[in-house]
């Protein structure tokens, strides 16, 4: 359930954050300028490029990799393939992960590590083997750990991960999650400024300066303070609560933000979630609106003890929506589906922007949103 009085209490929000994640969604304009001054700090800006990498090779634990690898691919486009690397064993050291380049790999290569630990044996493996095939390497990970060690050691180059002191103390206890707000800035940020630099995409400081204005934005609309009924995260908090999130997207840059949506429902507030790109979903998701998780499927739901009795699952449909590609669209389509099923639908679609804009509004609402859900819910 969800305790709707706790959406509305600023200081009930910020006892029951143990984990700083509103902190950390409220700073992401800051964590965003802090990463891109750490990036040029480190080096970015100097770099003479011989020409662009033939792939983009991304690894790193969970969603630390699959966000950037999924957020890069898209920002790059079709022409400059990014390739993420998962985790194919186990590492020699006990419990740990491995990951292995694939057998292609080599000198005209680039291999990115983003991790919010920093501490993988897997990764500082990886760097080595990189090296050893003269493949150039870069990772962003927090400074002083083994594996900025292990990429001085390839003649890589190393970002230090922008983190807030309390994510330091979280550290020190535990992993960070790798879809708190937070860390998603942090990893992805010098990534793209990188990228940047060796023209793979476009992201140079003064984009990177706008998605920081986007973000504080964001805040200003969606923080603690800002009451429920004129606050988007919190209402998309409150109209999930009882729900199944069924995810739709349209555009290219909301495919990103919905899969990194439903990742962070799961991760940051233990709920599932499904998730497809229109028009796809419409045949994709028909058949599961149509079944018992439509609103009209338990028709004895109206006689429910409200008090003693749990409430049904059903779905929610949640729209998140971004230019569509040729300027047609399957919104009317959507719409139409959700609700001759009875399935509620809410709308999320950004201000105009450029892509990384409008691409991190999107994120910074739902992220907004996961939170809230993670904090208000009670057994």
């Amino acid at each position: 359930m969800l305790d709707e009085s706790l959406l509305d209490s600023p200081e009930g929000l910020a006892e029951a954050d143990q984990r700083g994640l509103l902190r950390g969604a409220a700073e992401s304009g800051a964590r965003v300028r802090t990463a891109a001054r750490l990036a040029v700090e480190a080096g970015v800006g100097e770099l003479k490029p011989d020409g662009r990498p033939r792939a983009v090779l991304i690894a790193g634990p969970g969603a630390a990799a699959t966000h950037a690898a999924d957020f890069l691919g898209t920002l790059a486009g079709p022409g400059s393939p990014v390739i993420r690397l998962a985790p194919t064993g186990v590492a020699p050291v006990a419990g740990a992960l491995r990951w292995e380049l694939p057998g292609w790999a080599g000198s005209v290569d680039l291999l990115l590590i983003a991790t919010p630990d920093g501490t993988e044996p897997g990764l500082s493996l990886l760097a080595e083997q990189a090296y050893r095939r003269g493949s150039t390497v870069a990772a962003v990970a927090p400074a002083g750990t083994p594996l900025a060690e292990a990429v001085g050691g390839a003649h890589g180059l190393f970002v230090p991960m922008a983190t807030a002191p309390y994510e330091q103390d979280e550290r020190d206890e535990q992993p960070l999650a790798a879809s708190a707000p937070g860390v998603l800035w942090a990893l992805l940020t010098p990534l793209l400024a990188l990228l940047d630099r060796i023209g793979l995409l476009t992201a140079p400081p003064d984009a990177l300066e706008k998605v920081a204005d986007r973000l504080d934005e964001i805040a200003e609309r969606c923080g603690p303070a800002i009451e429920a009924y004129s606050n988007a995260a919190k209402t998309l908090a409150g109209e999930l609560a009882d729900a199944l999130p069924v995810i739709w997207t349209e555009g290219a840059s909301a495919g990103p933000a919905g899969r990194r949506f439903a990742a962070a429902l799961g991760e940051l507030a233990g709920r599932p979630a499904v998730m497809a790109e229109l028009p796809e979903a419409l045949a994709a998701h028909s058949a599961l609106l149509a079944g018992r998780l439509a609103a009209s499927a338990d028709p004895d739901d109206f006689f429910r003890d409200r008090v003693e009795e749990p409430p049904a699952l059903h779905a929610h449909v949640v729209l998140l929506r971004d230019r569509p590609i040729g300027g047609l669209t399957a919104a009317p389509a959507a719409r139409e589906l959700a609700l001759s099923h009875d399935t509620p639908i809410s709308e999320l679609e950004p201000e105009p922007g450029g892509e990384l804009e409008t691409l991190s509004e999107l994120i910074a609402v739902t992220d907004f949103a996961a939170v809230y859900l993670a904090l208000a819910s009670r057994a």
